[in-house]
This record gives C-alpha cells, sequence and structure tokens, in this order.
C-alpha cells in the first residue's frame, strides 16, 4: 500500500505519527512524506532551514521513508499563500505518487499553517476524478495540538487507535535526530513527553503505546 503523510513543518510528522510510520513500512508499505512549508526568509536564514531539512532525512532514511518531498511555502505565513497554490501543489503529488492512505495535520492545532494545509490538503484529496486516496487520517502533534483553543470544532477527539508498542523506541530514536527541535522536559517537545502521550494513548484501548487519530473519510 502507498501511504503518503503531509506536514506542515519537518518533525510534525514524526510527533504525530512517527510510529504509524513505522509500522507501515514494517508491513511492506510505501511511505513517502511532504513537507510543506520552509521557514521564510525575513524569519529563518537558510543555514537554520537547511539543518531542519537535513534532520528531517536522516530521520526518515532511518525509518525506511522511501522519499522526502519539501515544498517551498512560507511558515510562519502560510496564511499569505492563497490556499489554492498549496492544493494544486498537493494535487500534483497525489496524482503522481496515487496513494491509497493520507495523513493530514489537525486543523484545531495552534499554528494556522496546520490549519491550511489540512483544508489545502483536503481539496486536493477531493473523492473525484478517480482520486487513489481512499483513506484519511489526523494526527496529534505536540507542542500543536494540545495548545489549541478550548472550542468544540476544533478539539481532537480521536477514534482510531493504532498500536505503536512494537514501534514507540523507533519514532523516538527518529525523533532524536531532531537535535535543533528537542526541548527538556516538561516541554511537550520532548522524548518524555513523547513517550508519556503513547502510553496515555495506548492505555485509553488496552496497549502498552499507540498513536490516535481522527478519521476524516475511509472508503472499502
Amino acid at each position: 500500500m502507498k501511504i503518503l503523510v503531509i506536514a506542515p513543518h519537518a518533525d510534525d510528522e514524526i510527533l504525530g505519527c512517527g510510529g504509524v510510520i513505522a509500522k507501515h513500512i514494517a508491513n511492506g508499505d510505501e511511505v513517502k512524506v511532504l513537507v510543506v512549508t520552509k521557514g521564510a526568509e525575513e524569519l529563518y536564514a537558510d543555514a537554520e532551514v537547511q539543518v531542519i531539512r537535513n534532520e528531517a532525512k536522516i530521520a526518515h532514511e532511518f525509518l525506511g521513508v522511501s522519499e522526502t518531498i519539501f515544498f517551498d511555502f512560507p511558515a510562519p505565513i502560510l496564511d499569505q499563500t492563497p490556499s489554492y497554490k498549496i492544493s494544486n501543489a498537493v494535487a500534483e503529488i497525489v496524482k503522481t505518487y496515487q496513494p491509497e492512505t493520507v495523513y493530514l495535520p489537525h486543523r484545531g492545532d495552534l499554528h494556522k499553517d496546520h490549519r491550511m494545509v489540512f483544508e489545502s490538503s483536503l481539496v486536493a484529496i477531493k473523492p473525484v476524478n478517480n482520486c487513489s486516496v481512499q483513506h484519511i487520517y489526523c494526527y496529534e502533534t505536540l507542542s500543536e495540538t494540545e495548545w489549541g483553543a478550548p472550542f468544540g470544532d476544533d478539539a481532537f477527539i480521536p477514534n482510531v487507535f493504532e498500536d505503536i508498542s512494537d514501534y514507540i523506541e523507533l519514532k523516538i530514536e527518529a525523533m532524536r535526530k531532531f537535535e535543533s527541535q528537542l526541548k527538556e522536559f516538561p516541554h511537550s517537545r520532548s522524548l518524555v513527553a513523547i513517550d508519556a502521550l503513547a502510553k496515555f494513548r495506548g492505555a485509553t484501548v488496552g496497549k502498552n503505546a499507540a498513536e490516535a487519530f481522527m478519521l476524516i473519510r475511509s472508503i472499502n
């Protein structure tokens, strides 16, 4: 099966579904990661951008991701970009790769970049014109999802839990590659917090570790 993970920024994909990525690959699926943004030039030096992109490549290679695709839409000012440009760019990747399953960021995350990537990607993978996508899930991103506003429409309410008991160590090791992004506990973008969330989500469904998702659409 072909899997596409769409991330607003490099490392969101590991925080949100690094365990599921490892599990898909172990099961023989092909996984590609699309990182939609890069740091805006007026805010981030090219060297900083290159550091995190190199970290992403190392993390993805460690997990066995078949390809890492980088777009250059500006972060954190993505809301100044027409959404159709993002949708069209994502649609081209989907048309070429033909994934059956897509993972997206949760729309209620703190930063607008996440909502724009969610909404633009959802337009790109509408179930029309023989779109290959059959399953769409939203992942939670530590330091984003839990800091969003506490409004019902934007709440992360998981209804799919994936057992990653055998893959949590791979997820943590992959995240360890993002040296420039890691923080010390009790910051939520820490290895301790990643492990704690996996255990909490796992305990919710009687597993040692899990990742939680919101199902957007499934065609069977």
